[in-house]
This record gives C-alpha cells, sequence and structure tokens, in this order.
C-alpha cells in the first residue's frame, strides 16, 4: 500500500488552490480527480466574477477570505499574465422602498474592510452607465472578471513545480480512518489502495457523498447537501454596459445580473433552481431556452431598452450549499479534527460563491489549519 503525506480530493480551483499551497510548504501531495479535467462542475461554471466582499456577515470565513483572496487574486494574476480585469460593478436599486437595502450593503462592507464603496443617484449611476435606470446604486470599484480557465491551469502548473501529483478519473471509492491516517480505495483506470496522513476533502457538489464514504467519521459531522441550479444567457453583439449590473440580491443568490466576459460580451444570471441532490440525473446542465422569458422581465426592471428575443442559452452551473430554500445562507464550513475528533482530515463543506474569488486565501487557511494539526 502507498504511503502519502497529504491527498487533496478534488481539482476544482479550491482543491488545486490547496494542492499548491501544500506542495509550496515543502509537502508531499497527491490531487485526485473523479473526472478527466480540472475544474469540470462548479469552479468553470460560474460568473468568473472577482467579489469585492459585500455581501457577508462580518467575521464570517465568506467576508474574510473574500477580502484576502480578492486582494491576493488581483495580484497573482497579475504576477502570472492571466486575463482579467478591474471593471467595478454597480448594484442598483430600481425603487425607492430598496435604498435601505443599499445603504444596509454598503455599512456591512465597511465592517468587512470594504471602504472604496460610493452611493450614486440616480444621475451619477447614468453618467457612468447610460442604458441603465435605477433609482439609486452602489458603486463597487474593486470588483471584477477574471479568466477562471487559465486561473486554474496557473494553480495546477504552480502545484506540481513544487512536486505535487494531478491523477484524473480517479474517484475515491471508499475510506477509512485508522491510527496511521486515512486509507483510501480509488478507483478508476488504475484502482489503488493508498494510505495518507493528511486529507482534504475539496470535493465541491460531491464533498457530503464522499465524507460519508469515509469510515471512522461521524455522519453528524456532515452537513446537509442542497445543490442550487443556475442559468446563464448571453446576448449577442455589443455590450450596453462597461461594469457589471447587480440588482438587489434575491434568496438564494445575488440576483440576475449582467456580467461580461474578457472579450467584452455580455452574460445574464444565474437564477436560482433548488435541486433535489437524491433526484436522477441532478447533475444536469443544460440550459431550456424557455427560461430566457423570465430573464428578460428580470432584467428589464433595470435595463427597460434590452433588445427582447435575442438572449442565447450560454450554460448552467450547481452551487454546493448546505442549507436549503427559504434560510438564510450559510457561511464556509471547513472543518478539522476541533469539528470532528478525526486527525489529519479536512473537510470543506459549502464552497460556492465566492469560493473562487477567495480561492487563494482559502488555500493558506486550510494549509495553515493542516500545519496546526
Amino acid at each position: 500500500m502507498d504511503e502519502l503525506e497529504c491527498v487533496v480530493v478534488g481539482a476544482g480551483v479550491v482543491g488545486l488552490a490547496v494542492a499548491r499551497a501544500l506542495a509550496q510548504a515543502g509537502r508531499e501531495v497527491l490531487v485526485l480527480e473523479a473526472t478527466p479535467w480540472i475544474g469540470s462542475a462548479t469552479s468553470s461554471r460560474n460568473s468568473e466574477v472577482i467579489h469585492a466582499g459585500l455581501y457577508y456577515p462580518p467575521g464570517s470565513l465568506k467576508a474574510r477570505l473574500c477580502v484576502e483572496g480578492k486582494a491576493a487574486l488581483y495580484a497573482y494574476a497579475q504576477q502570472r499574465g492571466i486575463g482579467h480585469r478591474r471593471c467595478g460593478k454597480l448594484i442598483v436599486a430600481t425603487s425607492p422602498d430598496q435604498h435601505a437595502g443599499l445603504q444596509d450593503i454598503q455599512q456591512r462592507a465597511v465592517r468587512c474592510g470594504v471602504n472604496d464603496l460610493q452611493l450614486l443617484s440616480a444621475d451619477q449611476a447614468r453618467a457612468l452607465e447610460p442604458a441603465v435606470r435605477c433609482t439609486q446604486a452602489l458603486l463597487s470599484p474593486s470588483s471584477g472578471i477574471i479568466d477562471s480557465h487559465a486561473l486554474m491551469l496557473s494553480l495546477q502548473g504552480d502545484a506540481e513545480a513544487a512536486g505535487a501529483m494531478l491523477v484524473l478519473r480517479s474517484p475515491v471509492l471508499h475510506g477509512q480512518v485508522t491510527a496511521g491516517g486515512v486509507v483510501l480505495q480509488v478507483g478508476g483506470d488504475e484502482p489503488m489502495q493508498l494510505r495518507t496522513r493528511l486529507l482534504v476533502n475539496a470535493a465541491g457538489l460531491h464533498a457530503q457523498a464522499l465524507a460519508q464514504r469515509l469510515e471512522g467519521l461521524a455522519p453528524d459531522c456532515i452537513p446537509p447537501c442542497h445543490w442550487a441550479r443556475g442559468h446563464y444567457f448571453s446576448l449577442p453583439g455589443k455590450a450596453a454596459f462597461s461594469r457589471l449590473i447587480y440588482p438587489m440580491p434575491e434568496p438564494g443568490g445575488l440576483g440576475t445580473h449582467v456580467t461580461l466576459d474578457l472579450g467584452g460580451q455580455m452574460r445574464f444570471g444565474p437564477d436560482v433552481q433548488w435541486v433535489p441532490v437524491t433526484e436522477r440525473d441532478a447533475e444536469d446542465y443544460t440550459v431550456d431556452p424557455a427560461r430566457g422569458a423570465a430573464f428578460e422581465a428580470s432584467v428589464q426592471r433595470y435595463w427597460p431598452d434590452m433588445p427582447l428575443g435575442q438572449l442565447q442559452p450560454a450554460y448552467a452551473g450547481l452551487r454546493p450549499k448546505i442549507v436549503g430554500p427559504g434560510k438564510p445562507a450559510a457561511d464556509f464550513c471547513i472543518d478539522g479534527v476541533r469539528q470532528h475528533g478525526v486527525p489529519g482530515l479536512i473537510n470543506l463543506f459549502g464552497i460556492e460563491s465566492p469560493g473562487l474569488t477567495a480561492s487563494l486565501a482559502l488555500a493558506d487557511h486550510v494549509a495553515a489549519m493542516a500545519a496546526n494539526g
């Protein structure tokens, strides 16, 4: 049986960032990915937005790691030549009864260390974005966009340069906690058995399923698993905006917003569709063109001149959540021995937005947990 120091399960943006951090700290690292590709699920099916850190409760992991991760991500992208743009974002109120909500977002952001927000009148917002209709807006200059695929390839390259190994098509079938570490049964093209002194569960959508396969981990240490599917549409032609445009947040997400890709094309989404994880074929990324009508109705509230009937289905993604519909959003759940009592195991649950933005800070957090036992 092979003996390893560290195994990271999941080669999404967070798993790759964790592998990089551990390898650069001098650890022996193996990354196991069940699919044939890196980042094929949540990491590559999102808005590719660099979030400023506006929406999260002060003191939460999401708030702290988003703000820290944003600064680290901009610096990393600049250093590595990864495509990105600090384009800024407008959060728009479309009626006076939403103004208090905008002020709440600004005050919360300040408490999280985000001090560059500007509250704008409708005229000031239109001076920046003539196509927008709003009664008030909040400008976030430090929000941006990034090429998530280039980011993941760079993280993989850094990890491998520091000695980490990535093995694709290698699902973890079973694990057992022993006195010498966690013994893993790995399937795929070349099945193997190995023992690792540190196991990092960064399996994203399947983190709870993996944890349930670890014999010796108490079931009550595994939070519920909920999936929220988000669909995206694109609009051909010249973009009407130069910044990201977000409505006020809604339950389960941040509303149907306008994002831009690095080529300047507008994308709209995501909506929120809760999917029972027990449902057969729940991991479905089909976009029904009929959903476009609801997108149009939502976007027209702040872009009344939107051309109708021209939206094109783009892609869909799934978010791993640990609370279901109708409940307040949960914080990142990063559990080590203090939470579950198993030495050498770190479980990451509910790593959704702003996981991409926070990825480098998340990796440092996990590496520090590993170093401190």
